[in-house]
């Protein structure tokens, strides 16, 4: 009986003692599979601030949206529900309609563009974060996610003729415009829903980042990717400010590199992770087809009214970001 009390004793002391070692809890949530590449950048980062830290801040990983769908976490974080989450970045765009001007049709059509404009500080990601804070979120860090391919079965999307009557699955408000002023109609649809949705047959057409295709398995419910590359897809980091002005400062210290060595890692990567997403494709039977300048020519010319809905609708702000995205496409 002594030698149960004490074996309880000691496991009592070993939890006690766990508990004190960690002074700050992280909880984070993410819609993607532990197995993507945005769940992978979450681990790199968990893995460096806990060894900095010594143990003294945990953090906890909630992925394939467990606690929150990727619309409901900006509510989640800015009320204090979670410490942390991922987003989407357009997900904001109810409060922020400026966030999606990412997404509009062909304006950051390469990687010099796209890293340009989402360097921390920039003149287009600057007041976007700003803006963003202003909700009780602030954003540690961009996780690349990298450009929008379209889904389709047995035949490629060419033209806007090949959208014009279909349903097509989006996660983004301008992304929606764009389907529709190629005569498309959209549906939103979150990341974690859309395979069902291709399986079920919800839409005829599937519109993610090419790395979804391979986090997700895609090429069990789509066979054929058309690589529009027509806007370029970004998620953020944010944490409840509130919690955040909380942090001893040595914490804040830490978690803010961890966070900065993890925005440069994933967008270092982002090329070759979409060559391998684009390759386990292939390899498991789908086929891909890339625009021609021509074809392209004829998108961005149906696209002109989503360019001119965003400047009506998107304030100071959306004509702020939008005459910075044009002046760094001219210093390019």
């Amino acid at each position: 009986m002594r030698v149960v009390a004490i074996a309880l004793g000691l496991v009592l002391a070993g939890l006690a003692q766990s508990a004190i070692a960690a002074e700050t809890t992280l909880r984070i949530t993410l819609q993607l599979p532990l197995k993507s590449h945005l769940g992978q950048n979450l681990v790199m980062f968990k893995d460096e601030v806990e060894r900095v830290s010594d143990g003294d801040i945990a953090v906890e990983i909630y992925d394939s949206a467990q606690l929150y769908k990727d619309n409901e976490v900006p509510q989640a974080v800015g009320s204090g529900a979670i410490e942390m989450g991922v987003a989407s970045l357009t997900r904001y765009v109810g409060e922020i309609p400026a966030v999606d001007i990412f997404y509009m049709p062909f304006l950051f059509n390469n990687e010099e563009l796209v890293r340009a404009a989402t360097e921390p500080g920039s003149p287009v990601r600057g007041p976007l974060d700003a803006a963003i804070l202003e909700t009780g979120a602030r954003p540690l860090w961009w996780q690349a996610y990298g450009s929008v391919v379209l889904l389709s079965n047995d035949e490629p999307i060419r033209t806007p003729a090949d959208m014009e009557g279909k349903k097509v699955r989006v996660f983004g408000k301008t992304l929606g415009s764009w389907v529709q002023a190629a005569g498309g109609a959209p549906t939103l649809i979150s990341g974690s829903e859309q395979y069902l949705a291709y399986q079920r047959g919800t839409v005829d057409i599937g519109m993610t980042g090419l790395s979804g295709v391979q986090s997700r398995s895609l090429w069990e419910v789509m066979n054929t990717i058309t690589l529009t590359n027509n806007a370029d897809i970004e998620f953020i980091v944010v944490v409840n400010e509130e919690f955040w002005q909380g942090l001893p400062d040595d914490h804040r210290e830490i978690i803010q590199t961890a966070a900065l060595n993890a925005e440069i890692a994933v967008r270092d990567a982002m090329s070759q992770i979409e060559g391998e997403a684009l390759e386990a494709g292939l390899d498991n039977g789908m086929t891909s087809y890339p625009l021609t300048e021509e074809e392209i020519e004829v998108w961005k010319r149906a696209a002109q009214p989503v360019f001119d809905q965003f400047l009506e609708g998107s304030g100071e702000l959306g004509k702020q970001v939008f005459e910075a995205a044009q002046n760094l496409a001219a210093g390019s």
